[in-house]
């Protein structure tokens, strides 16, 4: 973190954290009331077709009645961190410094506890503005293990995340994420590998190799998000602690034959550890 009161110049202190002086002076510019309604709109388009990239969703979005323009949703896309999941050419890294790793699940039968948890993160629409919402799941049961929002998508509140579920839970065999620069990024990985952790990522734009997450997401959304028009970080972050309790504890999943991920959980581990 960059210091004013450090004796070492700004210039310095930046390249040694590798951080653009630009980015550090940078003041990010207000989103507006127009905007947040046009990203609220996107989310939920985003998340009942995820292989629509900016030109079909402005197409959505003028049937809709909004008449706006494809370099404004790929602004506010890449705002919300939104990749449409159909494969491209010439696909880029998210962050080519990064050291990005093979996918590790294809064809592996999942069958205990914390022998494989998964990432991502997602965007949630307060009643002004928005916060970034990452959650760690265990593959085997889907019972979400941490979680924490943040309103930027640095890597630390990822990190926290992972150090909090690693805390209580242990380490798992297998990581999986996607590309992002803050799952690839050194903070990420190193804790990872500090703990003999195998990491996996996914392919680049393929939801399908994380699909229990992106499964969570559509419950977190249609099941808290959008019945709620949160104030502020805080009541976010209350409302969805309530809802993430619910969601382990008491809803059941018919693949998991109506049990609840806590059930799950709890009880296979036991049965393993016997």
């Amino acid at each position: 973190m960059v210091d004013w009161k450090d004796p070492l110049p700004v210039t310095r202190q930046c390249a040694l954290l590798d951080l653009p002086r630009s980015t550090f002076y940078h003041v990010p510019k207000p989103v507006s009331d127009e905007e947040l309604v046009l990203m609220k709109l996107i989310d939920r388009c985003h998340l009942d077709y995820p292989f629509l990239g900016s030109r079909r969703i402005r197409d959505w979005l003028e049937d809709e009645g909004h008449c706006v323009n494809r370099k404004k949703v790929q602004r506010l896309m890449r705002t919300m961190g939104l990749v449409a999941s159909y494969p491209k050419r010439n696909l880029s890294l998210a962050n080519h410094a990064h050291k990005v790793y093979p996918y590790l699940l294809k064809d592996l039968v999942i069958d205990r506890p914390n022998q494989a948890w998964a990432t991502d993160i997602t965007y949630i629409p307060m009643a002004r503005g928005f916060v970034y919402l990452v959650a760690i799941m265990d593959w085997y049961s889907r019972r979400v293990l941490s979680w924490r929002v943040s309103n930027t998508l640095d890597a630390s509140f990822c990190v926290d995340a992972l150090e909090e579920a690693i805390e209580r839970h242990g380490p798992p065999e297998i990581f999986n994420t996607d590309q992002g620069s803050q799952f690839t990024s050194d903070d990420f990985t190193d804790v990872l590998k500090q703990h003999g952790i195998r990491i996996s990522m996914d392919g680049k734009g393929r939801w399908v190799d994380n699909v229990f997450v992106e499964r969570l997401w559509r419950s977190v959304k249609y099941e808290e998000v959008y019945l709620k028009a949160y104030d502020c970080i805080g009541a976010a972050r209350a409302s969805l602690g309530r809802y993430f309790t619910y969601y382990n504890s008491k809803r059941r999943h018919q693949s998991l034959d109506r049990r609840t991920p806590d059930n799950v959980y709890y009880e296979d581990a036991a049965r393993l550890a016997a």
